[in-house]
């Protein structure tokens, strides 16, 4: 497949792309062209979570449940061998293991030849993001990202039907996620079920040169740094250093993260400089220029 290259005698070249799509049940399973929605990466990502497929810990007392499900092609049919499926999510506490060595719950492991994956776990629970706001309570989720070659990388989460603030919450409330809040079902004694299926987006390759474009800290004033960093075929985005989202192309030299955040455009100026516009809201926008680069 050509890779695309939106560099064109200085400036950026703008691709631009649309989709639409379908999805049916065929008496066993969906399928259709539809791909599933992103979601947030939010703050708490950690790469180099260990292969594993049991995240339970023998301490806990949260409720056990297994995630499974397949991984298929943009067509909704084609199974994908080998995709490298990883969760992440709180405790039955509601904290994220954010820096030990343990990475609990944690995880991520690669379908097999059906495109299948499953993970032993247990349910997480609501948690406030800002303890001092009562406005910024999230429902119980779970965080997926799938990585496959020549498809799009996917960031996204799972919640939970009946769910306390999921109606409240901006991101599951998203007429985005309808198809991403699921039942949980009943299994074997002391064990709950949730199934999640999935289907991938068409990449739209981009050539390196792109990358080294758009990589490098941009000054953004205030005092905020933002760091772009090439992730499989994502970027991800950094701000005074920390991990704040994922940006995945989607044409007109632009790169968008999940449901609510942010799309950064960027412009490549005269002088050779590089300049980025991250929309953050409909009237807040962050806006620089590169002051370091990779290479």
């Amino acid at each position: 497949m050509q890779r695309r290259n939106f560099i064109r005698n200085t400036a950026l070249f703008a691709v631009a792309i649309s989709s639409s799509g379908f999805i049916r049940f065929n008496g066993k399973n969906f399928e259709g062209d539809t791909p599933t929605t992103t979601d947030i990466l939010g703050p708490f990502y950690r790469p180099g979570a260990p292969v594993r497929t049991n995240l339970r810990l023998p301490t806990s007392h949260g409720a056990p449940i297994v995630l499974k499900g397949s991984i298929f092609k943009e067509d909704g049919k084609t199974p994908i061998n080998n995709a490298l499926v990883e969760i992440w999510h709180c405790d039955e506490n509601e904290v994220y293991d954010n820096a030990s060595d343990e990475y609990k719950y944690r995880g991520g492991h690669k379908t097999n030849a059906d495109g299948k994956y499953a993970f032993k776990s247990i349910l997480p629970v609501p948690y406030k993001a800002n303890p001092t706001d009562e406005s910024s309570w999230r429902p119980a989720h779970i965080h997926m990202r799938v990585s496959v070659p020549n498809q799009q990388d996917l960031i996204t989460q799972i919640y939970f039907k009946g769910g306390k603030y999921v109606e409240t919450d901006k991101w599951a409330s998203s007429p985005k996620a309808v198809n991403r809040i699921l039942n949980i079902l009943e299994s074997k004694p002391g064990e709950k079920e949730i199934v999640f299926n999935v289907i991938m987006g068409k990449e739209i390759p981009l050539d390196e040169k792109v990358y080294d474009t758009v990589t490098g800290l941009f000054d953004v004033g205030d005092n905020n740094l933002i760091e772009f960093i090439k992730n499989d075929d994502l970027l991800f985005m950094k701000q005074n250093g920390q991990i704040r989202a994922s940006l995945k192309y989607i044409g007109n030299n632009s790169f968008e993260g999940g449901i609510g955040y942010p799309i950064a455009s960027f412009e490549l100026q005269k002088d050779g400089g590089v300049k980025v516009v991250v929309q953050r809201t409909v009237d807040k926008k962050l806006i620089g220029t590169k002051i370091l680069k990779y290479n």
